[in-house]
């Protein structure tokens, strides 16, 4: 296994092999489907039932993918009555994608530091 060095950003607890994690689980385009959808569905989330009916898969499929976004922390599941809603983890994804934002432009000399939600960064 590499190991990658990087500054430290004390505002992220996050490690690059958490990111990295993150990142390779929405590698998979059924995946960063599902991620997408449940992103729109914004905090109410959305029924199992309904990611699938938007993605047109089997439910097996479905589950074994749901199964690693919730293992890697980007979704999470809910369960009211009979039914499971699932949600977009927006802290997981905002820390995730915070570190390179974090990150942007550190190296070049004179670029001022940017901060997570500063629009545009450098």
């Amino acid at each position: 296994m590499v190991e990658y060095t990087f500054k430290p950003v004390d505002t992220i607890s996050m490690s690059m092999e958490q990111v990295a994690t993150r990142l390779g689980a929405l590698g998979n385009t059924t995946r960063l489907g599902i991620y997408r959808i449940l992103v729109r569905a914004g905090l109410s989330g959305l029924p199992v039932a309904g990611v699938q009916a938007r993605l047109n898969i089997p439910a097996s499929t479905l589950s074994h993918h749901l199964h690693k976004l919730l293992e890697v922390g980007l979704v999470t599941q809910k369960r009211e009555g009979t039914t499971l809603i699932c949600h977009a983890d927006f802290a997981v994804m905002e820390a995730t994608l915070a570190l390179f934002q974090k990150e942007c432009c550190a190296d070049e000399q004179g670029a001022q530091t940017c901060e997570p939600g500063d629009s545009p960064c450098c």
